[in-house]
């Protein structure tokens, strides 16, 4: 295969894989929402179920958006603000984990630098549709 061509079956591939990973982990807020209950920041009002809840109908409206053509430019910048704005659980499940064990604290520190390319891929999702 060319590289041309392998880079446009990646395209292609991109925004399934995102929607796929929206959807995989909208289903799992709902599945085992213990562990998103923990990453809710206490500043949020409401309940910490309810906003894992929220979250997981979010990824999972995203996923569907993401996964259909006609929305997916508008979904995925939807993504990408998604991202950005669940950061903060991110950063609370880090000060929250630093007394866990080594393992935990260290995904937990992981998930911090990962959500720049989750940003970069759903705004290239965006991008590559707006062509």
């Amino acid at each position: 295969m060319s590289r041309t061509a392998d880079r446009t079956a990646r395209t292609a591939r991109s925004p399934r894989l995102l929607a796929g990973l929206l959807a995989g982990a909208g289903v799992l807020h709902f599945a085992v929402p213990k562990p998103f209950d923990a990453t809710v920041p206490r500043a949020l009002p409401g309940s910490a179920r309810g906003w894992t809840y929220a979250s997981g109908v979010a990824e999972l409206a995203l996923a569907a958006g993401v996964a259909h053509p006609r929305t997916r430019r508008v979904a995925a910048l939807a993504t990408a603000a998604f991202f950005v704005g669940v950061f903060p659980a991110n950063v609370q499940m880090a000060v929250d984990w630093r007394h866990r064990p080594a393992p935990l604290r260290a995904a937990a520190l992981a998930r911090l630098p990962l959500q720049a390319p989750l940003v970069l891929w759903a705004r290239g999702v965006a991008r590559r549709e707006s062509r």
